[in-house]
């Protein structure tokens, strides 16, 4: 009938948004686990070194793993007995045995470790066969599969976890830990980046150039927000008092990527012939519902040096990485201070206990292995996640919102709410 929703997935609220699926899965915690069991889907250049990082915690047993290439998964058993641990059985029969995985009864947890366009069917279907799922960066690169991981996650009683490693820094955590004891005063702006020289990996025929630098062909936005969104989300409390209210977004001219395709690629080389889209520097302000700006920027093309930004600004003062460093007013000396004296005051909990531990089994510094200790520990103790589905979708929303600014001139873009009003509801963190 004309004007009636066709499903219950296709109503819609007096909002515009989804009706929910079931109730929220904010601050939801997960069931309590002894023992845990994960199932890896990928086992690549990403999904091996998380594979390292979970055999260095306590208390879980890799069960499955799933790979397209069978000898990816078969290094990955070895070394998954090498760590005396049972060996998983195999998902190797194309590109769909990962639905075979997510239907084991044996399994908790599910790890996606994917190329971004299989991060969605990959969550779904670990969710709606009942497990918790965690998805590598970002979950999803459209508004509408964002809202699909939030109506599933509702809907399963599953969490859709972020698996955002850079919210677990030794930087990031001792920022955070300033921001709650309000060393930093009431904040009012945030900047975040991913500025990562990523020439050489777009150009890799092994690795992940074989599916990434196709997005620079079809895109012109921010194609990976959350590295340097995931932290500062937390200083601000998005979805916990505050959320991503608007978006506008410019890209400069692409340059540098057909610079070095010209320069390193054989001439006769098919690449040579790919035209790309995206812009070489994505620049794009958020505005949260309190008032409060970030600046966000992506930039793997261009030679200079990595950072994240990492700046969060208060009436009090600020902090800002690469290099890190503070500024109290009315403490420090008219200039930035290293954060050494800050330490013995601000250092997280999570590295005072396991920071030894953590920088022994390694994953960029140690930030690794501590987001995947975190989940485990979250798993054992039956409390809620760090990072819920609605982060997963308001963290990987910039990418397809700034799509849609940038070729509307730099229009703003309304942020969808994905929790439905449940970010004014503050939780114990």
């Amino acid at each position: 009938m004309v004007g009636t929703a066709s499903s219950p997935a296709e109503a819609k609220t007096e909002a515009g948004e989804p009706a929910p699926q079931g109730a929220t899965m904010h601050g939801v915690a997960f069931e309590r686990t002894p023992a845990v069991r994960i199932g890896i889907i990928g086992v690549g250049g990403r999904g091996s070194g998380l594979l390292a990082n979970l055999l260095g915690c306590e208390g879980v047993t890799v069960t499955a793993v799933c790979d397209t290439d069978k000898g990816r998964a078969e290094r990955a058993a070895t070394r998954i007995t090498r760590a005396g641990q049972p060996a998983p059985a195999l998902y190797t029969s194309g590109e769909k045995d990962y639905e075979n995985l997510c239907k084991r009864d044996d399994l908790h947890f599910v790890i996606v470790a994917t190329p971004w366009d299989w991060h969605v069917p990959m969550a779904v279907a670990a969710m709606t066969s009942g497990k918790h799922v965690g998805v590598e960066v970002p979950v999803a690169t459209t508004i509408a599969d964002c809202w699909k991981l939030v109506d599933v996650s509702e809907k399963t009683r599953r969490h859709c976890m972020i698996l955002e490693n850079c919210c677990y820094g030794y930087n990031e955590l001792l920022a955070l830990n300033m921001v709650k004891a309000g060393a930093l005063g009431d904040l009012t702006h945030a900047e975040a980046a991913y500025i990562h020289d990523l020439r050489g990996v777009l150009f890799d025929q092994t690795g992940e150039g074989s599916w990434r630098r196709a997005a620079h062909i079809r895109r012109d936005g921010d194609l990976y927000p959350t590295h340097g969104l995931g932290p500062v989300a937390r200083y601000l409390d998005i979805h916990n008092g505050d959320r991503f209210d608007v978006l506008v977004s410019l890209s400069s001219l692409e340059q540098s990527l057909t610079a070095h395709q010209q320069k390193a690629l054989a001439a006769g080389d098919p690449r040579r012939k790919e035209k790309y889209k995206c812009g070489d520097m994505n620049n794009a302000i958020l505005k949260t519902a309190m008032g409060r700006t970030v600046l966000l920027q992506h930039d793997v093309v261009s030679p200079r040096p990595y950072s994240r930004l990492n700046l969060i600004s208060g009436t009090k003062g600020a902090f800002a990485d690469y290099p890190a460093r503070v500024f109290i007013d009315g403490e420090s000396p008219h200039e930035w201070e290293t954060i050494d004296r800050f330490k013995a005051k601000y250092e997280h909990p999570l590295w005072t206990r396991v920071g030894e531990l953590a920088r022994k089994n390694g994953g960029h510094g140690g930030m690794d292995f501590l987001m995947l200790y975190r989940l485990v520990e979250c798993l054992h103790q039956g409390i809620a996640p760090d990072m819920d589905v609605y982060d997963a979708a308001a963290w990987s929303a910039p990418g397809p919102l700034s799509d849609l600014s940038v070729a509307k001139g730099g229009a703003p873009q309304k942020f969808p709410d994905f929790t439905r009003g449940k970010w004014k509801e503050r939780q114990t963190v």
